[in-house]
């Protein structure tokens, strides 16, 4: 979305395209799992009156929009990526199949993981954390627009502290905005670690990846 308020910014779905290239010369393994706010947010849309069940569907198909877009993105600088959907639309993405998945891995492709979980009532954080377990990542890197994870929201409040380290029942504890309690659940159960940090600053995927201390780590007991 960029500064705008709606849609997208072709502009930023092109510099995150760029940093991911970056990443994959690396020869990592990279999955992506692309949320569909920018166009459609189902919790929100349900606080209005819309049916939670039908508003839910409709944000995992503004998942699959945004997901389609970074893979012509990607394609257009010569990054192989494959678009896999919980939901079934074979004209525009495959299903989603984990063995299949791991060899677009292993042969260097990006594969994007759109329409969720397929089911409603579950968040894309909680999407993110699931496909992660599924395809045997080492570590899911969440982009926010913040640095990381704070004490309270820094944009309200100015003073707010910036954690370097956290574990994952102080997440849960303390209620702190990372993921919801299901994705952390998830992550915890699988010693999955997170890393938080700002997309906004141009190298930081790369930078976290590298292993630089970038934003705000997320694990087992600090």
């Amino acid at each position: 979305m960029g500064k705008r308020l709606f849609g997208i910014d072709p502009e930023v779905v092109g510099q995150i395209a760029g940093e991911i290239k970056e990443v994959v010369a690396l020869g990592v393994q990279m999955g992506v799992v692309v949320g569909g706010g920018n166009l459609f947010r189902g919790l929100e849309a349900s606080s209005r009156g819309v049916d939670r069940t039908m508003a839910d569907y409709v944000g995992m198909l503004a998942t699959v929009m945004n997901s389609l877009l970074l893979q012509s993105a990607l394609e257009t600088i010569d990054v192989v990526a494959r678009v896999q959907s919980a939901i079934e639309m074979r004209e525009v993405a495959e299903p989603f199949i984990q063995r299949r998945a791991i060899r677009h891995l292993e042969k260097g492709r990006v594969v994007i993981f759109a329409g969720g979980t397929g089911n409603p009532f579950f968040t894309t954080d909680t999407a993110a954390a699931l496909r992660a377990v599924e395809i045997k990542a080492d570590v899911i890197i969440k982009a926010t627009k913040v640095d990381g994870v704070y004490d309270r929201d820094p944009v309200k409040f100015p003073d707010a502290r910036l954690f370097k380290k956290i574990s994952y029942t102080d997440v849960l504890t303390k209620s702190l905005s990372v993921m919801d309690a299901t994705a952390i659940s998830l992550c915890r159960d699988n010693r999955l670690p997170i890393v938080v940090f700002n997309l906004l600053k141009s190298g930081n995927i790369k930078g976290v990846i590298c292993g630089q201390a970038i934003g705000t780590a997320v694990g087992g007991e600090q």
